[in-house]
């Protein structure tokens, strides 16, 4: 596919997609979504861990209001099935470890775009919204799956409500997000994390996405059969020979990802 929205590039087992349309904060139009479905199924068989980040000064704004004409007449619904839910999917399914690196405002869908993420690196200045009942609307792109998961109910419901600023700070002591970092620090810190897990046991981590997720719908039973189960098959991998090697002879694993 020739990018128009975003940008792709991999290098060093590093897949970094990059929202590319500044001039509107990033906001998601109809061409973005199909772009990303694509890009992120691209980068999950061709690299080992997957970041997405914002150029310029956002993360993300959310639905592009002008996206199609009148926003009164969009078809949310269609909108939200055909586009969203294929994007989302592409990215929950991705088996390779997901970073969101959050450089700015994230607001509406592009907050709930960033949280659907492994995980979530913001800079100290970025801000989450859930800026949907400021137009009469609900959380969507799965905001009212993850923030009830991440922070609870009674912050999810609040964030929800209100639609206030969430400062990186916050959504970092709150759950909903794994880190900030100084602005100064945020790009040589998200591609250190990038780089860690690109050199890592990737099948490993595959199955650590498959056991935390798995737990929220497992009763302890089942939970503790997944977790025997894909251990299992963790101790089939050359990366846990490798691992148990390389502990025993005191040196750094050099993971293949398989």
């Amino acid at each position: 596919m020739d990018y128009q929205a975003i940008t792709l590039a991999i290098r060093d087992d590093i897949a970094t997609l990059t929202l590319n349309r500044p001039d509107v904060m990033n906001a998601l139009n109809t061409q973005m979504r199909a772009e990303i479905t694509h890009a992120v199924k691209d980068a999950s068989a061709r690299a080992r861990v997957l970041v997405m980040t914002g150029a310029g000064a956002a993360f993300c704004s959310g639905q592009d209001l002008g996206d199609g004409g009148n926003a009164a007449n969009l078809d949310l619904e269609r909108t939200l099935r055909d586009e969203y839910v294929p994007m989302l999917r592409a990215i929950m399914d991705s088996p390779i470890p997901t970073i969101a690196a959050v450089n700015g405002a994230a607001a509406g869908a592009g907050a709930n775009l960033a949280l659907a993420f492994d995980v979530v690196i913001a800079a100290d200045d970025a801000v989450f919204i859930q800026a949907f009942a400021r137009i009469g609307l609900i959380p969507d792109a799965g905001g009212t799956y993850f923030l009830p998961r991440q922070i609870g109910m009674a912050k999810a419901m609040g964030a929800a409500l209100f639609a206030d600023k969430i400062t990186a700070q916050q959504a970092c002591d709150w759950g909903m997000i794994y880190e900030t970092v100084p602005t100064r620090d945020f790009a040589d810190h998200w591609q250190a994390r990038a780089a860690h897990l690109a050199k890592g046991p990737t099948t490993t981590y595959r199955h650590i996405k498959d056991a935390i997720r798995g737990s929220f719908e497992n009763t302890l039973d089942d939970q503790l059969a997944l977790e025997a189960r894909l251990q299992g098959a963790c101790g089939k991998t050359r990366d846990f020979k490798e691992g148990v090697l390389a502990f025993l002879e005191k040196r750094p694993a050099n993971y293949e990802g398989r």
